[in-house]
């Protein structure tokens, strides 16, 4: 389990960064500015302490399990999988590619170390609600972690598992929001305002919190204390910018949103210019 500092996972997030949009040009198609938002979070999960994983033992039923329900956003996993040792970076320049298991959303039958094929989006919270009842029934310690999506929070199914979750007291599951601000077809204000998450989600009996999650510092502060409640389930409310932190970019080219864009090689120049 990599535990690095505060300082060092600010470094990781630029590498994953840096490779997102790289894999998303070479491939001439994905989704960049889902993955960019989601990166802090999955940077900290993944080499933060938080998450108990090995690559070369991907099935080891004690392990912690990450899904990624909003699986569009597959460019931030594969990257962080491959700083972890899953695979190579070289191996994840074949994104999107005929006959790649790097698929445009997440296939657990081609890849050890996905937890579920995800990108039916809705489902990913479901899915984790049985790993996390699993692992209480079998007496396991593991931790469960998914992320979604803020537009992903318009799926009725979200709501039931967060009513299922409450029943069954999973203190084992942790849910994040990638809280972006938009989702497919525009602003998630204009398409369905769900928002505020907190108390809508701290009234079906979870615990929640709302942080600045472009912000590491609040990202890890956030995860320590979600480990730190075994009694109910816990949330973190993300808010990111989509496509952090390129927005000016974005906003020059006409389009905030972006959404299954890639970057054209000049302007993947210029994104990987002000990450650094």
């Amino acid at each position: 389990m990599p535990e690095l500092s505060l300082d060092e996972l600010k470094d990781k997030a630029k590498v994953i960064r840096r490779l997102i949009i790289r894999i998303t040009t070479e491939a001439g198609s994905g989704h960049p500015t889902s993955s960019l938002s989601a990166a802090d979070v999955v940077t900290a999960l993944y080499f933060g302490g938080f998450m108990a994983y090995d690559p070369q033992k991907p099935h080891d039923p004690d392990r912690d399990r990450f899904i990624l329900s909003k699986g569009h956003a597959c460019p931030v996993l594969y990257s962080a999988m491959a700083e972890a040792g899953y695979f190579s970076t070289d191996d994840i320049m074949t994104l999107r590619k005929l006959g790649s298991p790097w698929e445009g959303h997440p296939n657990m039958r081609r890849l050890p170390g996905i937890e579920a094929s995800t990108g039916s989006l809705g489902q990913g919270l479901s899915l984790g609600i049985g790993h996390a009842l699993a692992g209480k029934m079998d007496g396991r310690d593991y931790h469960t972690y998914v992320m979604l999506g803020d537009g992903e929070m318009d799926e009725g199914q979200v709501w039931e598992a967060l009513a299922s979750a409450h029943k069954y007291a999973l203190g084992n599951l942790t849910a994040i929001i990638d809280q972006n601000g938009y989702q497919q077809t525009g602003a998630t204000k204009d398409v369905l305002d769900l928002t505020e998450f907190q108390p809508k989600i701290e009234a079906f009996g979870w615990h929640v919190q709302t942080i600045a999650g472009n912000d590491m510092d609040a990202v890890v502060t956030a995860l320590k204390a979600a480990r730190g409640i075994s009694d109910q389930p816990t949330c973190i409310v993300s808010q990111t910018q989509k496509g952090y932190p390129v927005v000016p970019l974005l906003e020059a080219e006409g389009d905030p949103n972006y959404h299954g864009k890639p970057f054209s090689k000049k302007l993947a120049e210029a994104a990987l210019a002000i990450i650094g």
